[in-house]
């Protein structure tokens, strides 16, 4: 068996985690300073080592320490932009759930992830299995997505396409 051990219950089949297989590293402890740090960077992910040392009180080599251990320990996976969709040119969003062929996650995931304009892939409870989060140009673009590409993968069972009218982004909450 590989990370998961399978028992059969009758008409479903049951996963147990395997004690330490596919677990990275423990969380680590975040303490006062760290937190600080995530939440400067998160809005500002620009932010010199300088700025980021001088608003936590610390010194620029300590600052740059922590920035890097939060790095090699994976708390912090990387540094982007936060981008309008619409004035980018992906004028049509949605969140498409799906119901997808049992044991056939790590499948679907690779060629959602192959999709243009996927920006977010969960593994959910519920009604469905998946929860993804697109960007198109245009409605058409979202339709042929759907009918063409989601629902030719032989692993997806149903579709449900939720048209997302207006988003925002919430910014880093300073009292987390």
């Amino acid at each position: 068996m590989t990370a998961e051990q399978m028992a059969d219950d009758g008409d479903r089949t049951v996963y147990e985690a395997v004690p330490g297989a596919n677990q990275g590293p423990a969380p680590r402890t975040l303490d006062a300073i760290d937190r600080d740090i995530l939440r400067i960077l998160q809005t500002d992910g620009r932010a010199s080592i300088r700025s980021v040392a001088e608003r936590v009180h610390v010194s620029r080599a300590n600052a740059y320490a922590r920035i890097n251990r939060l790095i090699d320990d994976g708390v912090i996976r990387g540094f982007s932009a936060r981008v309008n969709h619409e004035r980018a040119g992906h004028g049509a969003s949605a969140y498409i759930t799906l119901k997808i062929v049992q044991n056939s996650w790590r499948t679907v995931r690779e060629q959602l992830q192959a999709l243009p304009g996927a920006a977010h892939i969960a593994l959910v409870s519920g009604d469905f299995d998946v929860l993804l989060l697109v960007h198109t140009p245009d409605n058409r673009t979202l339709r042929e997505l759907v009918l063409t590409r989601l629902q030719a993968i032989p692993e997806v069972l149903s579709t449900r396409t939720l048209l997302v009218f207006e988003e925002t982004d919430l910014d880093p909450d300073p009292a987390r």
